[in-house]
């Protein structure tokens, strides 16, 4: 038996995605996140030029419309390579990178987590990213954003986490 409790009085139901899961049902908010600059911080000692900044904000709006863990990959105003649903985010950006191709050079990279590890960013640098956006916040941060900086990416932290089942 599964029982819900009533949304709290200032949401409605419309603020709800509702999804059948084995044995119950899965109920989120709906992301409703927008990108906004101001709000977030770069942690690079490259910050991103004009034109990757436009590109990362389309990334970050894009990022929350796809699977966890997701990567997505934008350049010239077109998501270029998208990972999604892997147990792992060094295999999203693999298969983000698979699918942009050549179309990876230059290309700027949203990230709907953190990094939990140094080897996504660094394989995203090798294949000619440029700049990432990310909600930061894990225990290597550090050490991301030091492989950002050994490979010359800039990267942008939001501390807003997109993360949809």
């Amino acid at each position: 038996m599964v029982v819900l409790a009533a949304p709290p009085a200032h949401h409605g139901l419309l603020d709800y995605d509702v999804r059948s899961v084995p044995g119950g049902l899965l109920v989120q908010e709906w992301d409703r996140g927008t990108f906004d600059r101001a709000s977030t911080k770069v942690v690079t000692r490259r910050s991103p030029t004009e034109a990757e900044w436009a590109q990362l904000g389309l990334a970050w709006i894009a990022v929350k419309h796809v699977k966890s863990n997701a990567i997505v990959l934008f350049r010239e105003d077109a998501a270029v390579g998208v990972g999604a649903g892997q147990m792992s985010r060094v295999e999203a950006v693999q298969l983000a990178v698979l699918r942009a191709g050549n179309r990876t050079r230059g290309a700027v990279l949203a990230s709907d987590a953190f990094f939990p590890f140094a080897d996504g960013l660094q394989l995203a640098a090798q294949a000619g990213v440029t700049a990432v956006i990310q909600p930061g916040g894990s225990m290597k941060d550090d050490e991301v954003i030091a492989a950002a900086d050994a490979a010359g990416v800039a990267m942008v932290v939001t501390g807003r986490r997109h993360f949809r089942h």
